[in-house]
């Protein structure tokens, strides 16, 4: 296990020797989270408040107007935001739990198994990573149209199945596990799907939080799925509403608490997932390139 960095970089304790590095970042910290704290404020600002001048950073009276009123939207769009909420919530849950279990299974193979072009299939999937989403938005449509997938929630999911960034992840930190570890629990009698779940697995849990939250911001924020691939208004996810959410209402005045709500709505999930897995990714990041 020597070679085995562990899934911990974080020191135990403080030193005087950190305090130039806090005296640096505390302040760089600050500034970061401020439009984050503008967004917050912005979303609970009563409609005297948007639009006073010079603006507020921080709201005076909050209240729960806007929230109520993005929620009571069906008047005006004839589907209910709660229904774009369902699909996106649904869409990105299924997709979160394939891509890890693709990326996990497909970094494990490439790791640890002997095969043909086993490098060169690395290779591809490296290749992948330089791709952009409008080179390749044609012959996805085509996929999807000849497999029958057009208005179906598999539409939305089978496009952004494919996580080239979270098979190399995965591939990376799989390397670090010693192959005497593994060999010494086939040697125990351990099937390789016993080694999989019950060596492998619980070794790569920061790289797999990773992936979890790639997979998870890539989806989320995802609204081409339901512009190219759903007619269907009823099967389009919450990212395809919020860009048309200035056509409908946010030309005017009350729009704007609105679209400021729904911008939060859509930014919380972000927050959430990386506050409670912000040290596996750091994890990742150290270790990936690591043998």
């Amino acid at each position: 296990m020597a070679s085995f960095h562990g899934n911990k970089i974080n020191p135990n304790r403080y030193s005087l020797g950190q305090v130039k590095f806090f005296v640096f970042l505390i302040p760089l910290g600050i500034v970061m989270i401020l439009p984050i704290v503008f967004m917050f404020s912005q979303a609970f600002k009563p409609l005297d408040e948007l639009f006073l001048f010079p603006p507020t950073f921080i709201v005076r009276n909050p209240t729960f107007e806007n929230l109520v009123r993005l929620l009571s939207l069906k008047d005006m769009t004839v589907i209910p935001v709660t229904k774009y909420l369902f699909n996106s919530v649904v869409v990105s849950a299924v997709v979160v739990a394939l891509s890890l279990m693709t990326s996990a299974m497909t970094g494990y193979a490439l790791s640890k198994k002997k095969f043909r072009l086993r490098n060169v299939l690395f290779e591809i999937n490296t290749i992948a990573l330089m791709f952009v989403p409008a080179a390749v938005t044609i012959p996805r449509y085509l996929v999807v149209e000849k497999l029958g997938l057009i208005n179906t929630y598999w539409g939305h999911i089978l496009p952004l199945l494919a996580l080239p960034v979270g098979v190399f992840l995965i591939k990376q930190f799989v390397d670090q596990i010693p192959n005497e570890l593994i060999e010494a629990a086939a040697i125990d009698g351990a099937k390789d799907a016993v080694v999989f779940t019950r060596v492998v697995l619980p070794l790569i849990r920061p790289a797999l939080a990773t992936v979890a939250i790639l997979a998870f911001q890539t989806v989320w924020n995802n609204a081409e799925t339901s512009s190219l691939y759903m007619s269907k208004e009823t099967l389009k996810t919450f990212a395809f509403y919020m860009t048309t959410l200035s056509t409908t209402v946010g030309n005017n005045v009350a729009g704007q608490g609105v679209a400021a709500a729904a911008a939060l709505i859509m930014f919380i999930p972000n927050l959430i997932i990386f506050i409670f897995m912000q040290s596996k990714v750091m994890d990742t990041m150290a270790h990936s390139g690591l043998k």
